[in-house]
């Protein structure tokens, strides 16, 4: 899909799927309280606020990566919303990853979305990995400079990182300048549309130093 395309209609069968997936995920703890359709508004408001940015979806073809997917959120309802692309769903627990991979299968998107378990910092260290993304997404995965530590080595050059927003904006910064442009990151471009979002522009190669090693990010987060 490019700009301007229409959003995909889903047949009422498979949106009866994914909210069934989704209250399963809340069975199990995977995802947070709340009704399951807001959990899917919220996960579509992704998809809003980097259309607002960029004009319009991925291209078909682009890979798309969601951090600590969890449940599967939203990485599960961008592969509906995004047909034409392939997404990875990236969850450092065998369980969650477990959960996910059944989800991928009962959905019938397996031909296009994958599930990965592993810790971010080994991924971003991975060759074919690094640069191979149009789009990451994260929602919950940890503060600012975690995520986009995590993001950076990840995103092509152009590519965008879309992070959920806390409701209420902080007093100070959650982005500031110096400290994305030591990871090739451009200035945050806040977005209201379901709720609050950000999104962040791949301006320069990650430097081959990100990520750092398993935990360090979160212990010493860059700002």
């Amino acid at each position: 899909m490019g700009a301007g395309d229409p959003v995909p209609t889903r047949p009422p069968a498979a949106e009866a799927e994914l909210e069934g997936v989704l209250r399963d995920a809340q069975r199990f703890g995977f995802l947070g309280p709340g009704s399951v359709p807001a959990h899917i508004e919220h996960a579509r408001g992704f998809a809003d606020a980097l259309a607002a940015v960029t004009g319009g979806s991925p291209p078909d073809g682009a890979h798309v990566l969601d951090l600590g997917s969890g449940g599967g959120v939203p990485g599960l309802v961008l592969a509906m919303r995004w047909p034409g692309t392939t997404l990875v769903l990236l969850e450092s627990s065998s369980l969650r990853a477990a959960f996910l991979a059944r989800s991928v299968a009962r959905l019938g998107v397996g031909g296009r979305v994958s599930v990965c378990q592993a810790r971010s910092e080994d991924v971003g260290r991975r060759p074919a990995e690094r640069g191979a993304y149009a789009v990451v997404v994260a929602r919950s995965f940890g503060r600012p400079a975690v995520t986009a530590e995590a993001a950076a080595p990840l995103l092509t050059v152009g590519g965008h990182l879309v992070v959920s927003e806390p409701p209420a904006g902080p007093a100070e910064p959650r982005w500031p300048p110096a400290g994305l442009a030591e990871l090739g990151l451009g200035g945050a471009t806040p977005v209201q549309v379901a709720r609050r979002y950000v999104v962040l522009e791949q301006r320069q190669p990650c430097p081959e130093r990100y990520p750092r090693r398993v935990g360090v990010p979160a212990r010493r987060p860059l700002f």
